[in-house]
């Protein structure tokens, strides 16, 4: 991956805070759900409830598709990435407190949280690695994307 690829992809994930993850349902159907999300360089870094649907689809098969992106009224200024990537629960319990002390650090002017952060036990974490990202930008032309294979 070269360096200005790179760079941009950390630009759009250090800058963003929610993303849509799609997991694989047991019927076979895609389930796509928005959620939160810290990263540290390429990893992301997410949490559910530890019995949600994202869950048991993640425990099963570990692929995740995931997109991050925003709204523009400029249709030539879209910019987003897609990731193919795999899912893992994180159940080291000190990667599991570093990656709560994470999340909050997306909302620095929501002082102080309007909630408690969870504890490890109450929900599940999970580490994303990415596989395939493909990076948008319609200022390179209309759907323009690079494809970075990790």
């Amino acid at each position: 991956m070269d360096d200005e690829i790179r760079r941009k992809i950390l630009a759009l994930l250090d800058q963003h805070r929610i993303m849509t993850v799609a997991t694989l349902r047991p019927d076979g159907w895609p389930q796509a759900t928005t959620v939160g999300y810290a990263n540290e360089g390429l990893i992301l870094y997410f949490l559910c409830g530890q019995d949600s649907q994202k869950a048991k689809n993640l425990a099963r098969d570990d692929r995740l598709s995931l997109t991050i992106d925003h709204d523009t009224a400029d249709l030539m200024t879209i910019t987003g990435l897609s990731m193919a990537a795999r899912a893992h629960a994180v159940v080291d319990r000190t990667e599991a407190e570093k990656i709560l002390r994470m999340l909050p650090l997306k909302y620095p002017e929501v002082k102080p949280l309007p909630m408690k952060m969870p504890s490890p036990d109450e929900v599940r974490l999970f580490r994303v690695t990415p596989s395939v990202i493909s990076v948008l930008d319609y200022s390179k032309g209309f759907g323009h994307t690079d494809l970075v294979i990790c």
